[in-house]
């Protein structure tokens, strides 16, 4: 049997929380009695610097039940981050992890799945959307094309797989080697290597509360993955480059051409929007080489990228 926990990232979640830790306790009971994971296997809930009573809610579960345990960081660190903090601190103690959602838009029955096919040997094992009915045109228009951007700029990710993932202890601990600050894990763990394989369900929609994952955030995600994980941007401007270039070798030829032919000289109106286009190219360029040496400022300070405030484990029962 296998030891298995649950790494829940939470942010204000009050609205769902007891909900969700109910169908997940009797979730667990099911795979408990048909012997699929061990009766120490466990229920962790991250709590991101919440400003509701989402960490209150996690201590009373605590109490109430020890399957359920909870991990409180000192402030808001942000979705990825938070997730981080439940695998590294769970690495040592199960036998293998899912990450999932606290709105548990994804499919809970699929963790005997999950299981069966790490008790076959794989070490990583993704959740993968198999269709997007529930979401909007424009939502699935975005994500789609979201997960294209990134594999086109060299950021190798899953399509239509988000965080929800089986990793097992020796995944973990090849994942804890990466040490970078700028994370997007959804981009990151297909680095490991190990051997991997995909579960597919549909998601459900959302009960209460709002979705941390609004627009303004999902453009910040993928630029953060295309950043974190490719180059590819810095040889676009390359390229850019070389292409202007060229042309405008092209342009002082013709203009040599035309002066010595007696031709009248290009206006004014070619000179300012190859001034303004010229112009705006290289604010462009600067702005993208200054989010690679941004990165790399950040990098060099290695500041944490999470601490634990509190942990409510085994033996902390009030």
């Amino acid at each position: 049997m296998t030891n298995l926990y649950l790494a829940i990232p939470c942010y204000n979640e009050e609205e769902v929380l007891r909900d969700s830790a109910a169908k997940l306790l009797r979730k667990y009971e099911t795979m408990m009695t048909e012997h699929k994971i061990t009766f120490d296997s466990k229920i962790v809930f991250i709590d991101d610097g919440s400003r509701d009573r989402t960490w209150q809610i996690i201590e009373e579960l605590h109490r109430e039940n020890p399957v359920f345990q909870g991990i409180k960081l000192t402030r808001n660190r942000g979705h990825q981050n938070a997730l981080l903090c439940g695998l590294m601190t769970l690495k040592d103690k199960a036998d293998a992890v899912i990450s999932i959602d606290a709105d548990l838009q994804d499919d809970i029955e699929v963790f005997d799945e999950m299981v069966a096919k790490f008790e076959d040997g794989c070490d990583v094992v993704y959740g993968v959307r198999s269709k997007r009915e529930t979401d909007t045109f424009f939502k699935r228009f975005t994500a789609e094309t979201f997960y294209k951007i990134l594999n086109r700029m060299g950021a190798k990710v899953i399509f239509n797989h988000a965080d929800f993932r089986l990793m097992s202890r020796r995944a973990l601990e090849a994942f804890s080697l990466y040490k970078e600050t700028n994370i997007f894990l959804r981009g990151m763990v297909p680095l490991i290597g190990y051997k991997s394989d995909i579960v597919t369900y549909e998601r459900s929609e959302r009960l209460a509360g709002e979705s941390k994952y609004p627009l303004k955030k999902m453009l910040a995600l993928a630029w953060e993955g295309i950043t974190s994980l490719s180059i590819q941007p810095i040889r676009i401007i390359t390229w850019a480059g070389l292409v202007i270039f060229l042309i405008s070798l092209v342009m002082i030829i013709y203009s040599l051409i035309s002066y010595f032919v007696g031709a009248a000289v290009s206006g004014w109106a070619s000179t300012l929007c190859s001034i303004w286009a010229l112009g705006g190219l290289q604010l462009l360029a600067i702005g993208i080489i200054g989010e690679y040496i941004g990165k790399i400022y950040l990098e060099a300070k290695r500041r944490p990228r999470f601490i634990v405030e509190t942990y409510l484990g085994d033996g902390d029962n009030k």
